[in-house]
């Protein structure tokens, strides 16, 4: 059998057929960022001669993982991680609609080759579906002396470009790129659409449960420093230069402990422990997102933005938090994250409401979906064509705990029901009415991407229509009308 074969701008690349499409893999985008390139801006790849095998995924970027039940990253994985991975139903060049997926992971973990991100079941239904590695962790988001910042939405702009120069030769049209990401993958893509260096590198742009937290300068550097000084090394480039990259693993566990600790001393970004983020520096990201939005810098940028329903409930059952929460905890919580006077609102709106269901509702707001709703409310305002959704449904095989939490969307995004998060979010086996809503949310996203509509009316300010996403979807105005009232006039400014 001939395997399929594509030129892109520096080399020819040879695939695997698979079925009806043909997959390529390890494709570099840029140059390895480590050797006289770490912590540096990424750099255009080198040409090779001949055709080279894109049959495997790249390395993974250097990452713990443990927080997310993956093994940490070692050595012998290697370094050249700035690859990405392509599937496409034709491989000719059709001009197909391109879907370029953002992955998340807290801004510290994750990957493109992770089984729950396989594209082909997306693929199937006709688009060019494009999966790619950016530097977490210090390699990419931390703050050093004598490195740029936001080294990993660099990397992020410097595939999208790979894309428009490339997608074509894979049956992409680069003229209608969607991008699409979770969590950090959605973080990633709020700050793309305030960056200038990343305007006009797609089309539309879906963000599915976008997080509060970009980080000030100040606030940045402080969180490098403290984990560089776990190793006793300042935080430059320069010093840092020589550092294995599996030291910082255990150097951010534990200034990250430390932080979660001590609110007094880090105020609200204690409540995460995340010693990474974008940072707004004024330079590769101007503003913050909303800020960015609201002033129009994206109007011209087709968006779909969401989040689900029950976001924190994950968080707290991973740190064991559930049934161990006093009124105090709440009311504490309510304090440091939520604006003044909102305790008394959250209560007045949810009398039968216990500790831990508040705990989740006002975490959950802070973190994922307040930040989701304002960009979509600042986007439409903005004049631009917005879409809004909430996931609803909860898999009646997992915890009534964790109902429609964090990271619920990745497989039913991409369809794959049978292993990693679908397996420990909906239980084993995956409930069939799973793949019903899967197939409803796989159609509305490829849609989306083919002709800007997702098969519900658009979002305005003052009617809020918002798809709630279950197995029988339908639309609702307003569905989180008393959180948005609560924090209708918070900024989602740059932590201090």
């Amino acid at each position: 059998m001939t395997e399929p074969t594509a030129e892109t701008t520096t080399g020819k690349v040879r695939g695997r057929a698979h079925g009806a499409l043909a997959v390529f893999k390890g494709i570099p985008y840029a140059r390895e960022p480590f050797g006289r390139d770490r912590f540096q801006a990424p750099r255009e790849p080198e040409r090779w001669d001949g055709t080279r095998e894109a049959d495997a995924f790249g390395p993974r970027p250097p990452q713990s993982g443990l927080e997310f039940g993956m093994p940490s990253w070692t050595p012998d994985e290697g370094l050249d991680c700035l690859s990405v991975n392509v599937w496409t139903p034709d491989a000719g060049g059709s001009g197909l609609p391109v879907m370029v997926w953002l992955y998340g992971g807290a801004y510290m973990s994750g990957y493109s080759g992770q089984p729950d991100y396989d594209g082909a079941r997306l693929a199937g239904a006709g688009v060019v579906v494009v999966t790619f590695n950016y530097r977490v962790g210090m390699e990419g988001f931390g703050e050093l002396a004598g490195a740029p910042s936001n080294r990993a939405l660099l990397d992020q702009v410097a595939a999208l470009r790979w894309v428009r120069d490339n997608v074509a030769a894979f049956g992409g049209d680069p003229g209608r790129v969607t991008v699409f990401g979770e969590s950090a993958g959605a973080g990633s893509i709020a700050a793309l659409l305030a960056m200038p260096s990343a305007r006009g590198l797609f089309r539309r742009a879906i963000a599915q449960s976008v997080p509060g937290t970009y980080y000030s300068p100040g606030l940045a550097r402080r969180m490098s420093a403290g984990i560089a000084a776990e190793l006793s090394l300042p935080a430059s480039a320069e010093a840092l230069a020589g550092t294995p990259p599996e030291d910082f693993f255990a150097a951010a566990d534990a200034f990250g402990r430390r932080i979660r600790d001590d609110y007094a001393a880090w105020g609200p970004v204690a409540a995460t422990g995340m010693p990474y983020s974008p940072v707004v520096d004024g330079e590769v990201l101007p503003v913050t997102p909303w800020q960015a939005v609201a002033d129009g810098a994206a109007r011209d940028v087709e968006l779909i933005v969401g989040f689900n329903r029950d976001e924190y409930r994950l968080f707290m059952v991973m740190g064991s938090r559930y049934g161990t929460l006093s009124e105090g905890d709440l009311s504490a919580a309510m304090e440091a994250l939520a604006p003044p006077g909102a305790e008394k609102e959250y209560r007045a709106a949810h009398p039968g409401a216990g500790v831990d269901d508040l705990y989740a509702l006002v975490c959950s707001d802070w973190l994922f979906r307040m930040p989701s709703a304002h960009l979509a409310t600042a986007h439409a305002e903005a004049g631009g064509t917005t879409h809004a959704y909430e996931l609803t449904w909860k898999s009646p095989a997992a915890s009534d705990v964790l109902g429609a939490c964090h990271g619920l969307d990745v497989p039913l995004t991409f369809g794959n029901l049978d292993a990693g998060i679908a397996l420990m979010l909906c239980g084993d086996p995956v409930p069939a009415e799973a793949a019903v809503l899967s197939d409803g949310i796989r159609n509305a996203w490829t849609s989306f991407a083919t002709t800007g509509d997702p098969g519900w009316p658009a979002y305005r300010e003052d009617t809020a229509l918002t798809r709630l996403l279950d197995v029988e979807p339908t639309d609702v105005a307003d569905p989180e009308a008393v959180s948005r009232r609560i924090w209708a006039a918070h900024r989602f400014d740059p932590m201090e």
